[in-house]
């Protein structure tokens, strides 16, 4: 299993599955990261948190930790 967080830079995958319950995976998915979606890896922070990501036309942050719970492929 591949997660957004293992993704380097300038990369561009597609959302497989999200992981989590509750208020977390509902806000990861309020944000429009959704299963079949494509997300481009634009930066990563100096101290690697967070990550910046371009998703469906706009740019948004993502902690690591979110970002484990994102299964892409």
């Amino acid at each position: 299993m591949i997660t957004l967080k293992q993704i380097p830079c300038g990369m561009t995958v597609k959302v497989k599955k999200l992981h989590g319950e509750g208020p977390v995976k509902r806000r990861i998915m309020d944000m429009g990261i959704t299963k079949g979606v494509e997300v481009f890896i634009r930066k990563t922070a100096p101290l690697g948190d967070p990550l910046e990501v371009a998703v469906r036309g706009y740019e948004l942050s993502l902690r690591k930790a979110d970002a484990e719970m994102i299964e892409v492929e």
